[in-house]
């Protein structure tokens, strides 16, 4: 197979090219990515040599798709913090809508065998934390962010190329990812840096929200069973049910590094911040046979330790993000 990765020095989008090369040791993959302030041409380091490596924009993707005569394309590339939409919402709409609908006006041009984009619960707005159901693939879109509203877009244009043009597509929405390469300013890489640098962890004021967990190699394996086995024109719901707050978050990180509760520090919630996200994922089961295999708990201590053994990754990027957290009164 031929297969495009964008997006590929990212977090999730480098953990599914690792797991790509090594399952798949005869195709030849390209490892698309812009490489802005969160991509990291590191984090593809160990896999360097079995990929072809292109710098680029996903909004002019169709040379590399001719060039490398490209037949599936995995399309991880999007601006993802919700925290930076907040404060340059067009920069999500560009990347996220826009850069999505060039690429797959790229695809329909070169005849790709399949698209399979990335999406996010987010796009299906918040659950109430009391709330007794899950969001399932028939639950209408209500997004309530910049972020999430960008990537309920890239999805309705991933569905219209389909429709329209018979585009073969998947879509798979998947829950929060942790996990190593994940780049500082999300949760829990932000919460260990700062513990291990000695500085308090910000805590939100709405510290029981909570989100639903998937490793990212878990979540790897799931977008690998769509590709392999999934129907086209279907999206399929990647999650686990395990559910945890912010706070939680933080005691875990404190706990694995004998740190004291005291470390925490609350700063004040971002606008529109969601209160919960769970997703069904009963259908990726039930048909394809995905089950998660990495337990929560040590995937967390796995994780947090890899970024204590992990200082000469993750200290050049210090500095990197355009986000203070907690900077929303002023």
């Amino acid at each position: 197979m031929r297969i495009l990765v964008t997006g590929a020095a990212g977090f999730i989008g480098s953990h599914f090219t690792r797991h790509w090369v090594r399952e798949h040791p005869g195709d030849h993959v390209v490892a698309l990515d812009a490489l802005t302030y969160a991509g990291n041409e590191a984090n593809l380091a160990d896999v360097r040599d079995r990929i072809t490596f292109v710098r680029g924009d996903i909004a002019d993707a169709e040379p590399v798709l001719r060039e490398h005569r490209v037949e599936v394309i995995v399309n991880f590339a999007a601006e993802s913090h919700n925290s930076l939409a907040v404060l340059d919402p067009g920069l999500f709409f560009r990347t996220n809508v826009l850069g999505t609908q060039s690429l797959l006006e790229a695809a329909r041009r070169t005849g790709v065998d399949r698209f399979h984009h990335i999406s996010t619960c987010e796009v299906y707005g918040d659950l109430a934390l009391d709330a007794e159901q899950a969001f399932t693939e028939e639950s209408p879109y209500r997004p309530r962010t910049p972020y999430n509203a960008s990537k309920a877009g890239a999805d309705h244009a991933v569905r219209a190329y389909h429709e329209t043009y018979g585009l073969p597509v998947t879509i798979t929405n998947c829950a929060n990812n942790y996990g190593s390469h994940q780049f500082p300013e999300k949760v829990l890489p932000l919460f260990v840096t700062h513990a291990l640098d000695g500085r308090p962890l910000p805590v939100y004021a709405s510290k029981h929200h909570r989100r639903e967990w998937i490793h990212a190699l878990d979540h790897a394996r799931a977008v690998a069973a769509v590709l392999e086995e999934g129907r086209v024109g279907e999206t399929y719901h990647v999650g686990t049910g395990v559910e945890a707050s912010v706070d939680e978050i933080a005691d875990l990180v404190l706990a694995e590094l004998g740190l004291p509760a005291s470390w925490k520090k609350e700063v004040p919630d971002r606008p529109g911040h969601d209160r919960r996200y769970l997703l069904d994922s009963g259908k990726i089961r039930r048909e394809l046979g995905w089950r998660p295999e990495v337990d929560f708990g040590a995937g967390v201590r796995e994780t947090v330790r890899w970024y204590a053994d992990n200082r000469d990754w993750w200290e050049p990027l210090r500095g990197r993000s355009p986000v203070t957290e907690g900077a929303w009164a002023s």
